[in-house]
């Protein structure tokens, strides 16, 4: 912190005098006084010399080391102008003049896009970058918010760390990501040291949502999806039944002089056909069904209803009010990849959010931003199936859901208030936001029990099903998958063999959980942040951008998260005046901290041994019947039980990056960039209570001496976890002409970790942070004695990424929107599927084998590896598998009629007053109206996802001992548990037909 003050003085002590020149700067603003981001601005003096530049989110602009003279001062932005230029003589070191934008005439083709082109600039919002989607440009995403998300997730990159990608919805975090059809803008990796934001600013991904009009405008749409037209999943034996279809609209204009509403709804029903496939055995004959595929249909509902009113409460104070109302119906949810149809639960749930934002022009140079939101999440759970659940792993699992009746209800509360003031050569910004959230959850999770069966060595057995012997009368030992030892246990069982009879022979559950306790528990968390930064315009061609980041929060002992932030933008050749910058040159720093998540505390304090119990025990022999609780409170069984480290605190990420941006020639921009994470910081469990080493062996019950003194897995959170990064990104935004933007992107990455955290997954279906196991945060290494070989490819490391897309529009109402997404293998781990160490985990590792005569060896791609790795074997790294890559191709294809009466114009496909700020931009504005010149426009559009039909598979199965190692029984973006909430996973390849009409 210390540098960065002393940094800070130095370039105070070092600012030129500047003679005869000063700064033209202002707020652009509309009728309503709202003000107007991304608005393209030009400034020409009397000799002729033309300078341009885009006003920020908050909607000011600035012209720096302007010579003193006269000037003429346009505006403009997609549906916006000046009735005419602005006159004013700049005479003075400081010269403010405000700028409101009118409708343009509906006649008119305000193209600003046009006159402009890409530009590169040092603002600090201006990187080139940065990704900015509007209007068609958002036809080549997906229109449901599943694929919507995962587009987006893709566009940004595997830069956002090892927590993924965060999305904001009008500045909030959280909350519910909006329809298609509220959508007005999407930015991403846009000013990524900005210290307003607590996350990476690679891989944030801000979605502003359409403002109200000043006519009438609205849209209907329909989208209709059949099987008939898809083709058939590779994972199914048959083709899957699927059925889709979505309706929404929208209505916008005035409710009075001073007041403006949009209001969109949507709703979806979709019949998808989920894939189970695995190993299954014949009831009847018990003979194993490799592989066993079925299709089963999950019907899904949805409903979305999200009004917003604009209120010019005075010419410089506006008000906007946003609520979005949800709910989902989702029966035999669950159901897919292994889990089959017994497995199902049906979910339901509600979702609120709403949102009030106030905007105050304060004079000529300070804005200040008011916002709160209240969003409140529910759903409920029930089992389809009351019985125990039997996972055999990497193979089926059956029985009940164990979920019982559960649900959770999450209400979250955020308020910012952020101001912004300019002044000469800087731009300040400060505020602060207060976040507290209360999470109520029911859960009879594992309430009916779970037995788990995972193979392991055995003797192998002849076609009567007795065993083998060698030459010395002994059982010849192999390895057994879990699925032959779920089927020697049915067998024996039938033939009236003993409990130890049918352990001794391979069969027997390898463990057996379930849970008892209170269900209810309420906790809560509060959080603030706050910050202050200065983008200082100190040359005409050098900005730099100084910020610092307090962030702290409850239910985490940790009070002292300060986080500099520090940007520079140099644009060489670009320091005369009149002349225009080719090249920019930037660097960044800043530090992001992670907040311990209110989900993640609720699983802490549900098991923390006194609230529930987890009662595990090792090779029960009791299968298939559930014991009472009660009984295993004795000998044989142990608890898991949660807890945070005495000194855990928020993970933080250290993110550099260097960018060189060139304007290139047709209205193209190009940026390569490198950018360093690093952190030693990440969470990572561990069981702290583990058998010491060399005394527990899994086949003595009972076995093990426990640091602690009693037979307990204590699992304890820490932050001790590693997660390193480096990329190479480049980017090529163009807009060849007013019909066609392109981008395009290339990611080269490496990241190593010891630690893959998963945040609780994004809440687009209403599944907010249901704990479907209680293992902790994150992950815990395979040995709880030795961190040796967990140091390798983090999650993240895909080291290949190509993305391209676009908007290009033909002759006779013809349109095209490309979205082609390319990607390396994935690592995936590769585990043993037992319980090696007694941690009640079954996450050990096979060791590398050096005796290739030893009994049990697997033989993979990999080499001969020992699911039973014994002293002098190096055991086989964290995620040494590497999967195949993907190919995703996407296309939509539209064709638009236009009718009615000439000289009027049909809702724009963006909708809303606020301007555009460019596809694929760095912040300028759209390429221009979208107006047809007629009141109706009908849009007939065909979108097609994998057009190719590549096989891309889904998450690797890493258990040796699984049937299925080393493949994927589900596609791309279904998921690896299953469908628990909207997918329209059931195809290869997927057609939709939309019919959209714009009046």
């Amino acid at each position: 912190m210390k540098s960065v003050l002393y940094l800070w003085l130095l370039l105070l002590s070092c600012v030129p005098a500047f003679a005869q020149t000063g700064t033209l700067k202002g707020v652009v603003t509309d009728e309503s006084g709202g003000v107007v981001a991304g608005a393209r601005v030009t400034s020409t003096s009397s000799s002729g010399q033309v300078r341009e530049t885009v006003s920020n989110k908050e909607g000011a602009y600035s012209f720096s080391n302007l010579p003193f003279g006269a000037y003429s001062v346009q505006a403009a932005a997609a549906q916006l102008s000046l009735a005419e230029p602005a006159k004013v003589t700049l005479s003075s070191a400081e010269q403010i003049l405000n700028l409101q934008l009118k409708v343009a005439e509906m006649h008119e083709q305000v193209n600003v896009g046009d006159q402009a082109g890409e530009a590169v600039s040092t603002d600090s919002a201006g990187n080139a970058s940065s990704v900015v989607l509007r209007g068609k440009d958002l036809d080549a995403l997906g229109d449901d918010p599943e694929d919507l998300a995962a587009d987006l997730q893709a566009m940004a990159g595997p830069s956002a760390g090892p927590n993924g990608g965060a999305f904001y919805i009008d500045g909030f975090s959280g909350g519910q990501l909006p329809s298609k059809n509220s959508i007005l803008e999407v930015r991403i990796n846009q000013n990524p040291f900005s210290p307003e934001y607590d996350t990476l600013g690679y891989g944030r991904i801000e979605i502003l949502t359409k403002p109200g009009g000043e006519k009438f405008h609205g849209s209907l749409n329909n989208n209709f999806g059949d099987s008939f037209w898809n083709s058939r999943n590779p994972y199914a034996a048959e083709k899957a039944p699927f059925f889709l279809e979505e309706y929404g609209g929208s209505l916008e204009g005035p409710l009075s002089r001073k007041a403006s509403f949009f209001i969109a709804a949507d709703g979806a029903a979709i019949n998808n056909g989920a894939i189970i496939n695995g190993t299954t055995l014949d009831p009847n004959t018990f003979a194993i069904i490799d592989p066993f595929t079925e299709v089963f249909t999950i019907p899904q509902r949805r409903t979305t209803i999200s009004p917003r009113v604009d209120y010019q409460l005075t010419p410089s104070n506006t008000l906007s009010v946003r609520y979005a109302f949800q709910t989902i119906d989702i029966q035999h949810s669950g159901v897919g990849s292994f889990n089959l149809v017994s497995s199902g639960f049906h979910n339901e749930g509600e979702g609120n959010t709403l949102q009030i934002s106030n905007t105050k022009v304060l004079g000529s140079n300070i804005i200040n931003q008011t916002r709160f939101q209240f969003d409140r999440q529910s759903i409920t759970s029930i089992s389809d199936n009351a019985g125990a659940q039997i996972d055999v792993l990497n193979a089926f699992v059956g029985g009940g859901a164990q979920l019982g009746t559960s649900s959770n209800v999450l209400n979250s509360f955020e308020f910012q208030n952020y101001t912004t003031i300019s002044h000469n050569a800087h731009a300040w910004r400060f505020g602060v936001r207060v976040r507290a959230a209360v999470m109520n959850n029911d859960s009879a999770i594992n309430y009916g029990g779970t037995f788990v069966f995972s193979g392991g060595l055995a003797p192998e057995l002849d076609a009567n099903n007795q065993p083998v012997l060698d030459s010395s009368g002994n059982p010849i030992l192999v390895n057994i998958d879990s699925i032959e030892s779920y089927r020697r246990t049915l067998l024996f069982q039938q033939m009236g063999f003993s409990s130890s009879q049918i352990r001794t022979l391979g069969g027997g559950a390898s463990q057996f959980s379930i849970n008892a306790g209170t269900p209810a528990l309420s906790v809560n968390q509060e959080e603030v942040g706050a910050f202050v930064g200065d983008e200082w315009r100190l040359k005409r061609n050098l900005t730099i951008n100084l910020g610092l980041r307090y962030e702290g929060q409850t239910n985490v002992n940790d009070w002292t998260d300060f986080a500099p932030r520090l940007g520079l933008a140099w644009a060489p050749g670009g320091r005369k005046s009149g002349s225009s910058a080719k090249t920019v040159i930037r660097s960044g720093f800043g530090l992001f901290y992670q907040r311990f998540d209110i989900a993640n505390f609720l699983t802490i304090e549900r098991f923390n041994g006194e609230t529930q119990q987890q009662y595990v025990v090792t090779n029960p022999d009791f299968f298939p019947t559930t014991p009472p609780v009660s009984s295993l409170t004795s000998a044989g069984s142990q608890q898991a039980i949660e807890k945070l480290s005495p000194n855990l605190r928020a993970p933080y990420i250290m993110q550099s990056a260097l960018s060189v941006e060139r304007q290139l020639p047709a209205r193209t921009t190009l940026a390569l960039t490198y950018v360093n994470s690093h952190s030693s910081s990440q969470f990572l469990t561990n069981d702290i209570n583990a058998p010491l080493p060399g005394t527990y062996n899994p086949q003595v019950p009972g076995s093990g001496t426990y640091p602690l003194g009693t037979p307990e897995a204590v699992f304890q959170v820490a932050s001790s976890g590693t997660y390193n990064q480096n990329e190479l990104i480049a980017n090529v935004n163009s807009r060849i002409s007013g019909a066609v933007s392109l981008f395009g992107s290339y990611v080269y990455n490496h990241a190593l970790s010891n630690t893959d955290y998963s945040p609780p997954p994004r809440n687009t279906d209403f599944n907010p942070a249901i704990s479907f196991g209680a293992l902790g945060v994150g992950t815990s290494p395979a040995n709880p004695y030795s961190m040796a070989g967990e140091y390798g490819p983090a999650s993240t490391d895909i080291r290949n990424q190509g993305t391209f897309g676009g908007s290009i529009a033909m002759k006779w109402g013809f349109s095209f929107n490309p979205l082609l997404i390319l990607e390396s293998g994935a690592p995936f781990n590769i585990a043993v599927g037992q319980d090696l160490y007694g941690d009640t985990l079954f996450n050990g590792r096979p060791g590398i084998a050096v005796d290739p005569t030893r009994p049990g060896l697997v033989p993979t791609k990999y080499g001969l590896l020992d699911p039973n790795p014994i002293p002098g074997e190096e055991i086989l790294p964290r995620n040494f598998g590497r999967g195949p890559g993907l190919v995703m191709a996407n296309l939509r294809i539209t064709k638009s009629f236009a009718f009615g009466p000439a000289g009027e114009t049909a809702a724009p496909a963006t909708g809303g007053r606020r301007p555009a700020t460019g596809p694929f931009s760095t912040g300028g504005a759209s390429g221009g109206s979208s107006s047809t010149g007629h009141r109706y426009v009908l849009s007939v559009s065909m979108s097609i996802r994998n057009i190719i039909n590549h096989d891309n598979p889904g998450p690797i199965i890493g258990n040796i001992t699984s049937p299925l190692f080393g493949r994927a029984n589900q596609p791309y973006g279904a998921g690896s548990l299953g469908g628990t909430g909207f997918s329209e996973s059931a195809d290869n390849r997927r057609l939709e037909l939309q019919i959209r009409f714009r009046f």
